[in-house]
């Protein structure tokens, strides 16, 4: 996997991201709304119909409810998994979302063939805390949570984050360990002197001949699979050249495929184009020009998918209208209809376990 250094050019750039989607049946829930309401309170419900696109931090107690945790892939890459449970007493999302977690540990065997936890086997959640006024998450962890190479570093606090902030009411992420608050990880110095937000990105890449001091980020969604042919999704936050429109910028990324054609597919080939792209209210109009797409076929869903995770990803939008040569009666081939402007949908990679 291709890395940097780079730590907060996200933040910096003013790059808007939005938590991710919580995870559930198939790679895109039949579920897929046309309207995303406003964040909810953390003791909101997210199963009583309400779609925010988020998990709830607080969710109903004895009932099964799907949680979305970032697992590490055969490839090296964290990729956001459903996973059903059982929350008990008062038991927190994101308290057993993170125990979830831990390598090795009690719930090792409902994790997925080809996919690991990343925080360091033997750790406990000493303590979880959500801040609802300052949407912030504290989590304090046991000894074990420093026994780990450096190398392991980033991608520990990547999953944390990303984790975490998949839930209703979380933007930003605390760390403690053993009763102390970390201003640094304690193995290879990873910064934490402010709180952690998804601007760190994700599976970091670099574009060819990109300068770090002179670049924006912009987190794009390719595809992979498991032994099984499983098909998932992989969030890549990729260092391009600064451009003039970043959310332009990043459908041309998401078109000119990934940097790593080994382990990760393409979801759109090279000779689409970007026709225009607009942002009113909370959407995004993506238009785009594709000489082999004829009126009435059906696009390919796995391109649909990936285009409004993507655009929603780096804008902020609630929403996002995809029109193909102009056209707006877009149905993908599994009869979805984008015809209406589509928001982030409940659910993505439920995987078999």
């Amino acid at each position: 996997m291709v890395q940097t250094k780079w730590i907060r050019l996200a933040a910096i750039s003013g790059v808007m991201v939005v938590p991710l989607l919580s995870a559930g049946c198939g790679l895109f829930s039949t579920e897929t709304s046309k309207e995303i309401d406003p964040p909810q309170t953390e003791s909101t419900n997210v199963l009583d119909g309400t779609n925010t696109g988020q998990t709830s931090s607080v969710a109903p107690q004895g009932e099964e409810t799907q949680l979305t945790v970032y697992l590490e892939d055969k490839n090296g890459y964290l990729a956001p998994i459903s996973l059903l449970t059982t929350l008990g007493g008062k038991e927190a999302a994101g308290q057993k979302a993170l125990e979830m977690m831990v390598d090795g540990g009690a719930y090792a065997s409902q994790l997925p063939e080809d996919f690991h936890a990343v925080i360091p086997q033997g750790t406990q959640i000493k303590s979880y805390h959500v801040d609802p006024q300052l949407k912030m998450a504290t989590v304090e962890f046991s000894a074990p949570f420093a026994d780990y190479t450096a190398t392991k570093e980033r991608e520990i606090v990547e999953a944390i984050t990303w984790t975490l902030t998949a839930m209703t009411g979380i933007e930003k992420v605390e760390l403690w360990y053993e009763g102390s608050k970390l201003s640094e990880m304690p193995v290879d110095g990873f910064p934490l002197d402010r709180p952690l937000t998804r601007s760190i990105g994700i599976n970091l890449e670099t574009a060819d001949g990109v300068s770090s001091a002179y670049s924006t980020p912009v987190t794009l969604y390719f595809s992979s699979q498991t032994s099984n042919e499983e098909q998932y999704y992989v969030p890549v936050t990729r260092l391009i050249t600064r451009p003039e429109s970043t959310v332009k910028a990043a459908v041309e990324e998401l078109i000119a495929g990934p940097l790593n054609r080994k382990q990760l597919n393409g979801v759109m080939t090279n000779d689409i184009q970007v026709t225009s792209i607009e942002q009113k209210d909370d959407t995004v109009t993506v238009d785009l020009q594709d000489t082999a797409y004829e009126s009435g076929q059906n696009a390919p869903a796995e391109m649909l998918q990936a285009v409004v995770l993507s655009v929603t990803e780096n804008t902020g939008a609630a929403k996002v209208q995809i029109r193909l040569n102009g056209e707006a009666n877009v149905v993908d081939d599994q009869n979805t209809s984008y015809s209406e402007p589509v928001g982030r949908p409940h659910h993505v990679n439920a995987m078999k376990s």
